[in-house]
């Protein structure tokens, strides 16, 4: 039986964006991959409802995931370090297999014999490799080696230093040595040495000249302890800790209310605790739990008797359903501007403001989210390529599995936030497309979307958000870094959503900045109080002005994206850019041409900045 041995912590939010099930987590002294979720143990994992998630999820990996539920959080204080609960947590093993001796250089895989491993169950952070048999000092410490091999199907495996020192596939079973050579720590000093004498440079493993030194994909998951039959991926060279050996593929929603009913809706988004229960008296213990572990807020006010009348009122088919929709922006479209948006649910309170003054013939009403909460699912990740925003498989690289066989459960997490939610004038939107200089922009945009598709074997016709997403988009940039400077909160805690539909009947313009910070409650009112007309308004005008000259001008506002088929315009990280957690499309499609004027072109603007108080 395999001992389990802490070895390290990371925060519940990183499981889902940064070391979910098939990455890799470089510790102090090793380097582990997270395994598959068939490994967890679900029982410590807390099951989250949120309805309009699930159905998303369900359409992506099939109906018979059953829940959403949250990463496992261990006891941090007063737990004996040799109990059960001390245990707790995902299940990880170490990868890469290669190790090396931080005195001799040597080169083997951590079970051929030559290393054992210390663990400190006080301090899981120090467990680690040693060299037991290193003639420079007994028990050097050994560390991961820092290269991997990686391809765009999911594949990871270790670095073939045998077949690459060898230059092809060898029967030598000498014993092999990594040493530098020189004073830089470029590739072209970095060395693998075999006792045969054989030794070759890390430079001829990049590159072009890497496709002809590596063999072919062997199809490995070490994730899931498995091998695909064929690949016909080539795969290529990577560094431990590089951000392209693992991309998530996640889906968010906002936890918005579907019903006009308060009690309704909580009895619906409870439902997975009310189904069961037959009797009345079954459904005292279910609430009593509930209102214990705070699972479903707002319960507790509610009597008794109209809980289960209720429950009894859904189950005879008379209550409504929470929202069945494919789209998951529209339904909360239609709640954000919705003339009687609720203001007293528990995680959404809004309150109605009017548009600042200078504004008012481009936005419309603003709504200010005092308290909202955002759900989001881990689905799948990639490699080597990151994942397009597309519901269609054909649009993006292959979505590696979070475990053997189909899912019933995904990792899920909740933060709670406020935010500020801008609407614009659809006849402002209108009268803006009409413009010529629009017409010529969107061509230009298509062209360079267009080029970069082609260079991904994609369709190149498929995928393009428009015009209007892009200018939507790119003030929604502008704007999250003017607010970051006054708020309080760091650029990279606030997050968009981005509302952008052309469809006659339906159409939707409108932008919502909000924070959602998994260590806290991001509810202390920056935000939101930076939403009011005044101080709106000059942040706007701030924004504008900012985003007018840029550093790089004028290779920023002349930049054409038809010239190195990229997928944006007028856009770089010194005026538009922000953290890509912040960003719904990773810092594509934004021009800020169409949003101010600019060196380059003073005549696709959507806003006008008005002229200085002062003069």
């Amino acid at each position: 039986m395999t001992k389990l041995l802490p070895v390290g912590s990371v925060r519940p939010s990183q499981l889902l964006w940064t070391y979910g099930p098939g990455a890799l987590v470089d510790l102090p002294n090793l380097s582990v991959v997270t395994m598959g979720l068939d490994r967890w143990d679900a029982s410590h994992c807390a099951p989250i409802d949120e309805k309009r998630l699930l159905d998303a999820v369900r359409k992506q990996l099939g109906a018979q995931v059953e829940r959403l539920r949250m990463p496992p959080v261990s006891p941090s204080e007063g737990v004996d370090m040799f109990s059960r609960e001390a245990k707790i947590g995902v299940p990880v093993r170490p990868f890469p297999r290669w190790l090396r001796c931080v005195k001799c250089g040597t080169l083997a895989e951590f079970d051929s014999g030559l290393f054992d491993i210390k663990e400190n169950p006080y301090r899981p952070e120090d467990t680690r490799f040693v060299h037991k048999t290193c003639e420079k000092g007994k028990n050097a410490d050994a560390v991961p080696a820092r290269f991997l091999l990686a391809c765009r199907n999911g594949h990871l495996d270790d670095f073939p230093w045998r077949y690459y020192v060898h230059d092809g596939p060898s029967d030598c079973k000498g014993t092999l040595s990594f040493f530098e050579q020189g004073a830089s720590l470029q590739t072209e000093n970095l060395w693998v040495k075999c006792t045969c004498g054989k030794a070759r440079s890390l430079v001829h493993a990049f590159g072009r000249d890497g496709a002809k030194n590596l063999p072919a994909c062997r199809g490995r998951h070490p994730h899931l302890n498995h091998y695909d039959k064929c690949c016909d991926q080539q795969p290529r060279a990577v560094l431990l800790g590089s951000t392209n050996s693992w991309f998530s593929m996640s889906i968010s929603v906002l936890s918005i209310p579907s019903t006009g009913n308060l009690l309704e809706q909580l009895v619906a988004d409870g439902w997975t605790y009310f189904e069961d229960v037959e009797d009345i008296n079954e459904l005292k213990p279910v609430l009593k739990t509930l209102v214990k572990t705070g699972q479903l807020p707002g319960i507790e006010a509610h009597p008794f008797e109209e809980i289960w009348a209720q429950i009894q009122n859904r189950k005879g088919g008379k209550g409504a359903d929470t929202l069945q929709a494919v789209d998951i922006k529209r339904p909360e479209w239609e709640v954000l501007t919705n003339p009687a948006a609720p203001n007293d649910w528990p995680h959404f309170m809004t309150s109605k403001t009017a548009a600042p003054s200078e504004y008012t013939s481009k936005l419309g009403e603003v709504l200010l989210l005092e308290r909202l909460k955002e759900v989001n699912a881990l689905i799948g990740f990639t490699r080597v390529e990151a994942p397009e925003e597309s519901d269609d498989p054909d649009d993006r690289p292959p979505m590696a599995d979070l475990c053997r066989g189909a899912p019933t459960w995904v990792p899920a997490f909740e933060v709670h936030g406020e935010g500020i939610f801008i609407r614009f004038r659809e006849d402002a939107i209108h009268q803006w497309m009409e413009k010529p200089a629009i017409r010529e922009r969107d061509t230009m945009l298509l062209a360079g979307h267009r080029g970069w598709r082609h260079a991904r074997q994609l369709v190149p016709d498929n995928g393009y958000p428009g015009i209007r997403y892009a200018m939507l988009h790119t003030f929604s940039h502008l704007l999250i870094r003017e607010l970051a400077l006054e708020c309080g909160y760091n650029t990279a805690s606030i997050r968009e959503r981005i509302y952008a539909d052309s469809d006659p009947e339906k159409p939707m313009a409108g932008i919502l900045l909000y924070t959602a910070a998994a260590d806290s409650d991001g509810t202390l009112g920056g935000l939101v109080e930076l939403g009011k007309p005044e101080t709106l308004g000059r942040l706007i005008t701030q924004a504008l002005r900012r985003a007018s000259i840029c550093s790089s001008d004028p290779l920023c506002s002349e930049h054409d994206p038809r010239s190195d088929r990229s997928l944006h315009g007028a856009s770089c990280h010194g005026c538009s850019f922000v953290a890509e957690t912040s960003c719904e499309r990773g810092n594509r499609y934004l021009d800020r041409a169409l949003v101010t004027g600019t060196f380059d072109d003073n005549g696709a603007a959507f806003f006008d900045i008005p002229a200085s108080s002062n003069g």
